[in-house]
Parts: C-alpha cells; sequence; structure tokens
C-alpha cells in the first residue's frame, strides 16, 4: 500500500510540472519466409531487436501484462518426419521429454501433419517451450488474462488450445472448413473462429473445449477484431470486399461495410469509431467512420496486407504482401508517414506497451 500510495504521489507531483513519464510502445512483426521476428519501436520506428529461428513464422500473439509471445509455423510436416524439437534452455531433459511424449490418438486428428508453436519470453525472446500441433498455423490469438492461446489450422479444418499458464497443448477442437483467425471475448471464455470456406463463424468455449454456436457470416470470413466493449465482431469477407457488422448477443449482422475489391486486415481506433481496412487487391487503404457508416479511401502499393493500430498514438502499421516492407500511416489522414524495412513478409503484427 506504501508503495503504490509514493507512487501516486510521485505521478501527481510529476503531472504538475507537465513531465508523466511515457513508456515506450513495441511491435512485434513475424517476418514469414525469412523465419524471424522482428521488433521495433512504434513511436520511432526503429528497429530494437531481430529474433531468429522462426520457420515459416506467420501467425504471433501476445497481450498486456502477458509473460510470453506465442509464434506458429505455417510450415507443415508428415508426423513421421517431424524432428523432435530442441529442448529450450532452462528446461530439464526430463520435463522435455515428458512435455514432448506421445498423446492419445483421441487428442489429434488422425493422420494430421504437425508444426511447431514457440512459446517466448516477450522481453528477451528467449525460447521456454517448442509445441507440436496438428497442422500449419495460419492465425494465432491470446486470451486477454494471457491464461490462454488459441491457434489456427486451415490444413486439419480446426483449432488448437494451449494452456499458457502449464505451457501444454490442451485440446483440438474442429471448427469449420479452412479455419483463419480467431479473437478471443472479452472475458476470454470463448474465442471466435472464422471458417473461410464454410461461410461461419465458430464461437469456442476454452474450458470445455467445444464449438458452442457457429454464425453465418458471409461467403469468405477471413480477419477478424472484436469492438472493445465485447459485443460486435468485425468480420473481413475478403473477396466480397466487405466487413460484416455481427452482434455477439445473437449472432445477426447488423450490417454489412462496403469496402470494394479483395480486402485482408482490419483493425479499430483505441475509441471503436474508426475501422480501418487494407485493400489489397486494389491496393488502398480504407478508414470506415463507424457511426455514418461512411469510408474514406488513400492509395496504398503494392498490395497493403496485415495492418495494426498502434493504441495511444495516431498510427497505423501497415505490411506489403509484395515488398518487404511495413508502412507507417497516419490515422487521421492516412498518409504514410515511414517505412521500416523487414525480410521475407510482415505478417500478424502484436503491439505491446
Amino acid at each position: 500500500m506504501k508503495t503504490e500510495m509514493k507512487f501516486a504521489l510521485a505521478t501527481a507531483t510529476l503531472t504538475l510540472l507537465g513531465t508523466v513519464p511515457t513508456f515506450a510502445t513495441t511491435v512485434y512483426i513475424p517476418e514469414g519466409s525469412a523465419g524471424e521476428i522482428l521488433v521495433v519501436d512504434a513511436d520511432t520506428g526503429s528497429v530494437e531487436a531481430r529474433w531468429p529461428g522462426f520457420e515459416a513464422v506467420h501467425g504471433l500473439a501476445g497481450v498486456p501484462g502477458a509473460r510470453y509471445i506465442v509464434a506458429g509455423s505455417y510450415s507443415e510436416v508428415a508426423k513421421e518426419e517431424a524432428e523432435a524439437p530442441a529442448k529450450p534452455d532452462g528446461v530439464s531433459q526430463d520435463e522435455h521429454e515428458a512435455h514432448h511424449a506421445s498423446r492419445a490418438a483421441s487428442v489429434m486428428p488422425k493422420d494430421a501433419g504437425v508444426s511447431i508453436l514457440t512459446i517466448v519470453e516477450a522481453e528477451t525472446g528467449a525460447v521456454v517451450r517448442r509445441i507440436e500441433v496438428p497442422g500449419a498455423v495460419h492465425h494465432v490469438a491470446m486470451s486477454p488474462d494471457g491464461r490462454y492461446a488459441a491457434v489456427t489450422h486451415p490444413t486439419t479444418d480446426g483449432i488448437s488450445i494451449i494452456d499458457l499458464d502449464t505451457l501444454a497443448f490442451k485440446a483440438f477442437v474442429p471448427t469449420g472448413t479452412s479455419p483463419n483467425y480467431a479473437v478471443f471475448a472479452r472475458d476470454g471464455r470463448s474465442v471466435f473462429v472464422t471458417n473461410a470456406d464454410s461461410g461461419t463463424i465458430s464461437e469456442v468455449d476454452v474450458d470445455k473445449t467445444f464449438v458452442k454456436r457457429n454464425i453465418l457470416s458471409g461467403e469468405a470470413p477471413e480477419h477478424v477484431v472484436i469492438s472493445h466493449d465485447g459485443k460486435r465482431l468485425y468480420v473481413a469477407d475478403a473477396y466480397a470486399g466487405k466487413v460484416h457488422e455481427v452482434i455477439i448477443a445473437d449472432g445477426n449482422i447488423s450490417r454489412s461495410l462496403d469496402v470494394g475489391g479483395e480486402i485482408h486486415g482490419l483493425d479499430l481506433s483505441d475509441d471503436d469509431g474508426t475501422l480501418f481496412v487494407s485493400g489489397k487487391g486494389d491496393d488502398k487503404i480504407a478508414a470506415i467512420d463507424l457511426s455514418s457508416g461512411k469510408a474514406k479511401f488513400a492509395a496504398l502499393a503494392p498490395a497493403p496486407y496485415h495492418l495494426t493500430t498502434i493504441a495511444g498514438t495516431n498510427s497505423l502499421f501497415v505490411s506489403s504482401r509484395e515488398e518487404p516492407k511495413v508502412w507507417i500511416v497516419d490515422q487521421e489522414n492516412l498518409a504514410v508517414t515511414g517505412e521500416i524495412a523487414v525480410s521475407g513478409e510482415g505478417h500478424e503484427m502484436v503491439v505491446l506497451p
């Protein structure tokens, strides 16, 4: 209590002096075919570190306050061809062998290939655990409390749930055809999974590991974000060029927002007032005012791909599918204010304070 009071008094004093400390925001960018994770200072755009050793890294997840970042590999091999993952530092040989012991046949899909999910210390980049999962990993999501990760497997039509308290595989849950993206409910009890070839979103109970319901969501639902109040999902219907607003309580689409062309990444402003969408097919970026539904556009080429807002700033980070770079974009006027060179392709970015 005394420590908390001292911190509050110190903050109040600094506020009066006009010198409240700011805390750096860091963006983690998986570099796809380069097999690395780039660590970038969001305020300056400068590269702070590059973490090697992540084959075909595509999906990446982390949340503020969580100890770990979870990285998925889009590289899949047949089960019998998989090599045992190397033992991370700080893990005993007995623990390592027990963790990678064969599981009951009912746990994994029959004849599924495998890929490696890597658990990383967020502060240092140190690998603490590598976990076999059934199929290539496209997208990774983490619960708001950092307790669970969910990873999508388009080739095995389901998701894996990982317990981050025990650093162990929890379950495989079949969802639909070609599950691609996922986002957790704000209470962390459910994860919403888009099934691109089924035209549905599956709501999965994380603790009981089953699909609670399926929600119709257009032709090819892919990227998905959840509103900060936890009441709505925004789902990219990629080839239809639309974003569907889904009311979570009843599962209905309340409206469809037209962007046009093939779309890909999307994210929300801090106040949920604006939805940003990358128009990969038409080389553009869109900002949609959610109160009016009106959109403004700016050219961005070539092939704007993954997109994330940087909380507490006026910036977006947008990767290119065709060139090794990430644009820094102003949220207000959609002007490019900087570029970050990357190796390979910039995929699912994570922003942490």
